[in-house]
């Protein structure tokens, strides 16, 4: 049983793998297969009667054999077996293969199109359905390749399976067609053509590990590429862009070798196929008419569907050894999908219809790895209250933020948001009714109304409400001494923005969204002082109409808040307002000194 289930692991895994997004649609494609290599192989039976016809000779059933049936087919529908009517058939017979070649084909190629779609859609779904947790430590460089490099050679390893799987098929039905003809003859060369298998199975695996550590090569290319692109104006200016181009080139030239190893493997396998393929068929040939005496006309109707049969035996090997080039691709899709699987967040079947009274935090406590960030997190937030978390870098305070977004569960202690527990509740209901400002402000390569809107449709009423979140944002009048106004491009990163004019495009697309909490993880500590003061008014001016919790290490920009959470090595510290804190907290009072204020 365990040597049955090897095998079918074996063989039938990628089959199984095409299969979960397929279903019926292989079939069908095993179908029309069938239905090709049926009408070429009676196609090629036509050759029978023409050959009995070179010397003139009449042509009666006993000549053809176990392929008199063509005779009595043609004599039941009344027609002479004639050079005419023989070619008339084959014309016929191979017009037909003709068709169903084009429905073959196009139908492979439209399964194509639907199993890359299917596989794009589950891996983004899957993807916007980890944990952030497991996000924050996943491998952007993987991610970016699988779903970009891999799925393209995906695409491509699904056409060579299929080809391949559709050259089995046929050579399954010649060979049906040449042992019915004469058995001898089909046992020969298909001992000759199983031999062959012997040549191409170290050519197999060797490129099949080729693939494997082309895959790798990607990935870490892919995350050079996006470091590269990140850090570039670092890199620039501190002269060390050179260096890191070499790390580049390096991978660039690794990645190169094994596209040429695995060309290689793929160029022998092209040019063994063609004499393999004669060096079986003469041999069997000969040993028929030398030692046997056997005469040649049958043989070479034999012949012609064992070449047939043999030429898509080694199409298939070819097909196969171009599919295995990509399996390191495959691989690495199916654990990417499992491992995207296993992160799932796991989520709540009640849908939030917005934050309404209070979250309550009892004894949370978040780890990362075996490293404790939070440490027994007792805290009550009410609505509309204006909250800042303080404390040294690494306090906890982004963690603890991240929490109350509903990012992240905590690992212990229990989250209650308006009297519901958190892990009852559906989080992304509730994180819809949240903005979220970082140090980074999010600027898309778009116009203006669109990053407000988030592409929203230019109706009056979204005109309205994009002028209500541009005006609270203390930008709208900014925007309107531009010559394009909201139609303004802004560029690859807002590059054509300061960064408080980045900042505060951020926050009108959050209050654009009609939110109840407005989160700030050190939204102004990139600023100089004179934007920074102007986006604190801003929040200032937001005071009391929504529940804005803020991460701030400036002390200043949270003066007003109503209340202050210090945090220590994941623990709070004290909280209160900033006058409490300044007079009545040493920890927090250094930092106030610290900073001259």
């Amino acid at each position: 049983m365990a040597a049955i289930k090897r095998l079918l692991h074996k063989y039938f895994e990628n089959f199984a793998y095409f299969y979960r997004y397929l279903r019926y649609r292989v079939f069908v494609v095993v179908a029309l297969n069938i239905l090709m290599g049926v009408l070429d192989g009676l196609g090629l039976s036509m050759f029978l009667p023409m050959l009995q016809m070179v010397n003139g000779n009449n042509v009666t059933p006993e000549k053809l054999g176990r392929l008199r049936f063509i005779f009595d087919g043609m004599q039941a529908m009344g027609i002479q077996l004639t050079l005419v009517s023989v070619l008339v058939f084959l014309c016929v017979f191979f017009s037909l293969k003709g068709i169903a070649r084009y429905f073959t084909d196009s139908y492979l190629v439209n399964s194509q199109q639907y199993f890359i779609r299917q596989v794009r859609l589950r891996m983004l779904g899957s993807l916007n359905s980890i944990s952030f947790k497991s996000f924050i430590t996943a491998d952007t460089g993987r991610i970016q390749n699988t779903m970009s490099g891999e799925v393209e050679k995906t695409s491509r390893a699904f056409l060579s399976y299929f080809t391949a799987f559709q050259q089995i098929i046929l050579v399954m039905v010649y060979m049906g067609i040449a042992f019915f003809v004469d058995a001898r003859f089909a046992i020969l060369v298909g001992i000759g053509g199983a031999l062959t298998n012997f040549v191409y199975k170290k050519l197999n695996n060797n490129t099949k590990d080729a693939s494997r550590t082309l895959t790798e090569d990607a990935h870490q290319f892919q995350g050079l590429i996006i470091q590269h692109a990140g850090n570039y104006k670092y890199l620039k200016a501190t002269g060390l862009l050179h260096f890191f181009g070499e790390r580049l080139t390096r991978n660039l030239l690794r990645l190169e070798q094994g596209n040429r190893r695995i060309g290689k493997l793929t160029a022998i396998v092209s040019g063994a196929r063609e004499p393999l393929l004669i060096f079986v068929v003469a041999g069997v040939i000969l040993v028929q008419t030398q030692v046997w005496n056997e005469p040649l006309g049958p043989i070479l109707i034999s012949f012609l569907f064992f070449y047939r049969a043999l030429t898509a035996l080694l199409q298939m090997q070819t097909a196969w050894n171009y599919f295995l080039a990509a399996a390191g691709s495959i691989e690495n899709m199916q654990t990417f999908q499992q491992e995207l699987d296993a992160n799932r967040e796991t989520d709540g079947g009640l849908v939030s219809k917005g934050f309404n009274s209070s979250f309550v935090l009892k004894n949370v406590s978040l780890k990362y790895g075996d490293k404790t960030v939070l440490k027994n997190i007792n805290l009550a937030i009410k609505k509309n209250e204006t909250i800042a978390f303080a404390g040294e870098s690494g306090s906890g305070k982004t963690s603890l933020v991240n929490i109350l977004a509903c990012l992240i569960p905590p690992d212990e202690g229990t989250m209650l948001v308006d009297n519901v527990d958190r892990l009852q509740l559906n989080a992304a209901s509730f994180q819809k009714r949240v903005g979220y400002i970082t140090q980074d402000p999010v600027i898309f390569n778009d116009t203006i109304f669109n990053n407000v809107t988030f592409w929203a449709e230019p109706t009056a009423q979204n005109k309205e409400r994009y002028k209500m979140a541009t005006a609270k944002a203390a930008i709208h009048d900014f925007i309107n001494t531009l010559s394009e106004k909201e139609n303004t491009m802004l560029g690859n990163n807002g590059i054509n923005l300061s960064g408080g004019q980045k900042q505060r495009i951020s926050i009108a697309r959050e209050l654009f969204k009609d939110i109840d909490i407005l989160i700030m993880d050190e939204a102004t500590s990139a600023l100089d002082s004179e934007t920074e003061k102007a986006i604190k008014d801003n929040i200032d001016a937001l005071k009391g109409q929504y529940t804005i919790l803020i991460v701030a290490h400036r002390l200043s920009t949270i003066k007003n808040a109503d209340r202050i959470i210090l945090l220590n090595n994941g623990n709070i510290e004290q909280e209160g307002t900033y006058q409490q804190l300044t007079e009545n907290t040493p920890m927090f009072k250094r930092m106030v000194t610290l900073q001259e204020l």
